[in-house]
């Protein structure tokens, strides 16, 4: 719960923090000389960046998948069970993926890169190969949002318009008492 919490203001902040930033720029252009406004300077929102795109990664790689995987853990075979046969389970499983998520990259920067350098050594993790997963896995959740959501959203109304009763405010009473009375006709001669 906690590391969800955090993802989750990680990625109020970075949402908010474009927003901020042009508000800090223009509030900071209309009183350039206002000495109670001078804490919003360049130097803060590049700090603000940097911080959002560091715990963004931190939550995206990490975070993220350990909440995922220690909720469906149960343990090691053979060891007790308990907290921490799941935090080592969990643990042991995130690690196998980012081995294997990092191979990939790796290999797809191979592919794609045109030196011998890129397909001979992991070069350069921090600066090269976490900004390019994290903008893969992000163009691969936005695409996956972006094909998911139109049939989510039709399902999500048809079950909500099949369960919801249908207001009788506009219907017309007149023709109500009519049916009642031919149903009622009806009813009589068959006796």
């Amino acid at each position: 719960l906690g590391m969800c919490t955090f993802t989750l203001a990680v990625a109020l902040g970075a949402v908010l923090l474009l927003p901020f930033s042009i508000i800090s720029n223009e509030v900071l252009l209309s009183f350039p000389h206002n000495y109670y406004i001078q804490w919003l300077n360049g130097s803060l929102i590049h700090g603000l960046w940097n911080l959002v795109f560091l715990f963004s990664n931190m939550s995206l790689v990490f975070l993220m998948p350990f909440a995922y995987f220690f909720t469906e853990s149960e343990g090691f075979a053979g060891s007790k069970k308990g907290i921490m046969a799941r935090v080592y389970e969990t643990s042991v499983v995130l690690l196998l993926l980012t081995l294997l998520v990092l191979g990939m990259v790796w290999v797809a920067s191979a592919i794609v890169g045109n030196n011998a350098a890129s397909r001979q050594s992991l070069y350069d993790l921090w600066e090269y190969y976490l900004p390019y997963l994290y903008s893969c896995i992000s163009l691969f959740g936005v695409l996956l949002l972006l094909l998911c959501t139109p049939f989510g959203l039709s399902t999500m109304f048809t079950v909500t318009g099949k369960l919801l009763v249908k207001p009788r405010l506009l219907e017309d009473l007149d023709e109500q008492l009519s049916c009642t009375r031919f149903e009622e006709a009806a009813v009589s001669r068959r006796i």
